[in-house]
């Protein structure tokens, strides 16, 4: 059953092109509508943000290492002089592949090319109790909302007379061993070793623990030993207590329960433990894997369904080296829509279509200020060049002039003072539930008071 608008999306331009309706404004679908820019297309680039958020760098919002404005670019300036692009802020919510017509929020559209590029969620493995309670990190939103969170904590337990009752305030647990736990583990840890001490002087931070947990053997999981190896040595040196083959059980909020271990009382669980494709309606059950990522062909096609193509973290390709898929990286989605641009071309001209190749350009994570791991195909080093070449490549990689010479500032800032100047607590009329009633539970007001 098709839920929507029964009336189509209004004031659309109307070329005699062949339209091209992209779904999601990451990696996958902007870089595949700046790549149509200016041809023979009507590329209709669809988003339930009006922005593009450049995910690799959110726990450094979520840190206070940097404004939400600087890894944020709005989706309608990139299209600024291009007739044949337009931008709609809507969330898609079915498709009808045989009439070739998507259903959004605000209407629907019909479609010559629909390409999905919707990205992935936060996946909770069914732990219900932990998707209440615990705070993910996908979003510019989500990122703010832990900034908020970990300052308020800290302005709560300045309140509070004994070191026990703070325990649960200052701790902080982060789920998840790959690239965004351990930048997250090792920006928590930075933190807490250089920057709380100054702004929370009346506090101790001897006893305030930052543990990163890890159900796998190694952290960085699909990195070279080398940089699994250094990163656990450089989590350690920031004083972050890593527990590997550990599993959390539960959490209510206050205590982390985890399998073999003493529980830890912490307010601040952040999860980071694994991704789950988004989905859209209108498609069989044959058309998914059994992990939710869509089954495409050589050509991002989606199997069986004419007209429909899927990239990035949505998509699954079993293919050469990734018998499993392709990792659900950034340089997959924007590869992929590289090939997908130059087959659209191709297949407007009758010309065979190309085959989607990856191309592993490497992989690098951060673990605190100068420290940091990278591999590249020909080459792999850690320590302060692998920091300044993770600086380089992220910097380089955001959109927008200011956008990169904002962050150049911020960074350059850090790196002298060794103090973020964005601890910023600037509080929300959004409340979670749970949240409200421990605010009411505990003081008598909540924070909208």
């Amino acid at each position: 059953m098709i839920h929507s608008n029964p009336q189509p999306i209004p004031n659309l331009p109307s070329l005699d092109l062949p339209k091209v309706v992209i779904v999601g404004g990451g990696f996958a679908g902007l870089k595949l509508a700046m790549s149509l820019r200016n041809r023979p297309f009507q590329v209709i680039l669809l988003d339930k943000n009006n922005y593009h958020q450049f995910q690799p760098l959110l726990y450094q919002v979520a840190t206070a290492g940097l404004g939400a404005s600087a890894i944020s670019f709005p989706l309608r300036k990139i299209f600024h002089g291009i007739p044949n692009a337009s931008f709609r802020m809507a969330e898609a919510v079915a498709v009808e592949p045989a009439i070739k017509r998507l259903h959004t929020e605000i209407g629907y559209l019909d479609y010559d090319h629909l390409v999905l590029a919707m990205g992935a969620d936060t996946n909770y493995f069914g732990a219900k109790n932990i998707e209440y309670f615990s705070s993910p990190m996908k979003s510019v939103s989500e990122a703010l909302y832990i900034r908020n969170k970990l300052i308020s904590n800290y302005e709560r337990a300045i309140t509070i007379p004994k070191m026990e009752d703070r325990k649960s305030l200052m701790n902080m647990v982060i789920v998840g061993g790959g690239p965004t736990g351990v930048e997250l583990a090792g920006a928590m840890a930075e933190l807490r070793n250089n920057v709380f001490p100054k702004d929370y002087p009346e506090l101790s931070f001897k006893n305030m623990k930052v543990v990163l947990i890890e159900a796998g053997p190694k952290l960085l999981a699909a990195m070279s030993s080398e940089a699994q190896s250094h990163a656990f040595k450089y989590l350690q040196k920031l004083g972050v207590e890593v527990f590997l083959d550990t599993k959390v059980l539960d959490y209510d909020g206050k205590v982390v329960s985890i399998e073999g271990k003493e529980p830890i009382e912490t307010q601040t669980l952040l999860w980071a433990a694994g991704i789950k494709p988004n989905r859209i309606e209108g498609f069989d059950s044959s058309n998914y894997a059994g992990n939710g990522r869509m089954l495409v062909n050589e050509f991002n096609q989606l199997i069986g369904v004419e007209g429909v193509y899927v990239l990035g973290d949505q998509c699954l390709l079993p293919q050469g080296n990734f018998p499993k898929g392709h990792p659900q990286v950034a340089q997959v989605a924007i590869q992929q829509a590289k090939n997908l641009s130059k087959n659209l071309f191709r297949m407007a001209k009758g010309e065979h279509l190309l085959p989607f190749r990856y191309l592993d350009l490497g992989s690098m994570a951060t673990v605190g200020r100068k420290l940091a791991v990278v591999d590249l195909p020909f080459y792999k080093f850690q320590g302060f060049l692998a920091w300044m070449t993770w600086l380089f490549v992220h910097l380089m990689a955001i959109l927008g002039i200011k956008n990169k010479l904002f962050i150049f500032l911020d960074w350059s800032w850090n790196y002298l003072s060794i103090d973020s100047s964005l601890r910023l607590l600037i509080k929300s009329k959004y409340v979670r539930a749970s949240e409200r009633k421990e605010l009411i539970e505990e003081n008598g007001f909540s924070d909208l008071d």
